[in-house]
C-alpha cells in the first residue's frame, strides 16, 4: 500500500513538473491554446499513460520551439487519472476549473461517455483519448470527440480486407474477452466477414487475461480456421493459445489489434511470436522504409524505442494544434463546434510519417491501417501489407 502510494506521489510530482515545462520558449507570449488530459500514469494501463504523456509533451514543446501557431503557444495540463473513471473524471473538472481548455485527452472509453454531457455542455472544447471504442465513432451522440485511428471494428475491417486478400472465402475464427472492450467490434464484423466473402468459423469469448485455454483450443482445432484474430485482449492469453495451437499442429495464423500490437508487447510473447500479425495504424518509432520527417524528429528527440501510444499520443496534439490552426485562420472563436469543423475538414493531410499514407477525417476517426508481421530473429514487426483505407 505504501508503495503505491508513493509511486502515484512520484507520477504526480512527474506530471507537474513536466507540465510547468511543457514546451514554453523563453520568449512564449500572446495567448495559450489548453490541451488538459486525465492521463494514467499509475495504475494497470500507466505503460501506456507514460508513452502517451510523452507523446503529447515532446509535440507540445516541438510546435511551441517552431512558433507555428502564430500568436498563440500551447500548454499541455495532465493530471495522473490511475486509469479509475472517478479520478478521471475528478482530473477533467480541476483542470476545466483552473483553465480555459481547448482539448482534452480522456484514458478509457468509460471516462469518454462519462464524460460526454460535460463536454456538450461546456461547447468549449473537443476530446481524443486512449479508446478506440466504435461507439465513439457517432458524430450525433459524440459530436465533440475523436478518435486518432480506426475504432474497433474499423480494425477489424482492415484485418478481413487483408484476409479477403491473401486468401479468398476463408474461414476466421474471433477469439475475444468477456468485456465491453472484447465484445466492441464483434457483432458488426459478422457482417463484414460475410459481405467479403469470408466465414466466421468460431466465435470463442473468455475472461481477459485467462491461462488455462485448453477448453478453448479444443474448439478452435475443431473449427480449423484459416485465420484467427484476438481481441480485448493486451497479451495474456495469447501466447498460450498460440503457443497450445502450434503444439497441436494447427495450421492457423493468428492476428491482432491495436492494443496487442506494440512491439515490446508482441516480443514478449517469445518464439510463438513468430509470423503474428495484426493491424497498427501508425509507423513504428524505427521505421524507415520511406521518408519520415517527424518520425526524424522524434528520434533525435528520444533515442530509445518509443512505443505506439506515444505516436497515439503525439499524433493527438498535433490533431489539436491542427484545428486550432485552421480555427484561428479562419478568424473564427475557438469553440468546441468550430474546433470540430476545423478538425472535420481535415483531408489528404500529411502527418510527417506517423501514418504512411496522407489522412482524412472521416466522421469521428482515421480509418486506415496496415497489416504488420513479428519477425522475432530481428525482433521487430515488419510490414505484411500496404496501408488500407476505409471509405
Amino acid at each position: 500500500m505504501r508503495r503505491t502510494v508513493l509511486r502515484r506521489l512520484l507520477a504526480t510530482a512527474v506530471l507537474a513538473a513536466t507540465a510547468g515545462m511543457a514546451g514554453l520558449p523563453a520568449q512564449a507570449a500572446g495567448k495559450e491554446i489548453v490541451i488538459g488530459g486525465s492521463i494514467p500514469m499509475s495504475g494497470v494501463f500507466a505503460f501506456a499513460g507514460i508513452g502517451i504523456h510523452a507523446g503529447i509533451q515532446d509535440y507540445v514543446k516541438m510546435a511551441n520551439d517552431a512558433g507555428d501557431i502564430v500568436g498563440h503557444t500551447l500548454r499541455y495540463v495532465p493530471e495522473d487519472s490511475a486509469y479509475k473513471v472517478d479520478q478521471s473524471v475528478a482530473a477533467f473538472k480541476k483542470i476545466t476549473s483552473q483553465n480555459k481548455v481547448n482539448f482534452y485527452y480522456g484514458d478509457s472509453t468509460a471516462f469518454s461517455k462519462t464524460i460526454n454531457p460535460e463536454l456538450d455542455r461546456a461547447g468549449s472544447m473537443i476530446m481524443s483519448g486512449a479508446s478506440f471504442a466504435t461507439e465513439l465513432n457517432d458524430p450525433q451522440k459524440f459530436p465533440y470527440q475523436f478518435v486518432a485511428g480506426p475504432d474497433y471494428t474499423q480494425q477489424f475491417g482492415i484485418l478481413l480486407r487483408y484476409i479477403a486478400k491473401e486468401k479468398p472465402g476463408a474461414k476466421v475464427a474471433f477469439v475475444y474477452s468477456d468485456t465491453e472492450f472484447g465484445r466492441d467490434p464483434i457483432e458488426r464484423s459478422r457482417g463484414v466477414a460475410k459481405e467479403l466473402g469470408l466465414s466466421v468459423a468460431i466465435e470463442i469469448m473468455t475472461p481477459p487475461g485467462a491461462v488455462d485455454v485448453s477448453t478453448e483450443i479444443a474448439k478452435l482445432r475443431r473449427a480449423r480456421p484459416d485465420f484467427t484474430i484476438f481481441h480485448g485482449y493486451i497479451l495474456g492469453p495469447i501466447p498460450e493459445f498460440i503457443g497450445q495451437a502450434r503444439q497441436l499442429g494447427l495450421d492457423t495464423k493468428f492476428m491482432g489489434t491495436f492494443w496487442t500490437m506494440d512491439n515490446s508487447t508482441v516480443m514478449q510473447m517469445g518464439a510463438v511470436a513468430e509470423g503474428f500479425m495484426g493491424v497498427m495504424p501508425y509507423n513504428y518509432y524505427y521505421d524507415d522504409s520511406a521518408p519520415a520527417p517527424m518520425l526524424d524528429k522524434i528520434r533525435a528527440m528520444r533515442r530509445e524505442y518509443q512505443n505506439v501510444p506515444y505516436i497515439q499520443g503525439f499524433l493527438s496534439a498535433m490533431l489539436y494544434a491542427e484545428s486550432a490552426r485552421r480555427t484561428l485562420a479562419a478568424g473564427k472563436d475557438m469553440t468546441a463546434a468550430n474546433l470540430k469543423a476545423a478538425l472535420n475538414s481535415i483531408e489528404n493531410f500529411d502527418t510527417g510519417g506517423l501514418i504512411g499514407v496522407p489522412i482524412t477525417i472521416r466522421g469521428n476517426t482515421i480509418p486506415v491501417g496496415r497489416i504488420y508481421r513479428a519477425d522475432t530473429k530481428a525482433k521487430r514487426m515488419v510490414p505484411a501489407s500496404d496501408w488500407i483505407e476505409l471509405e
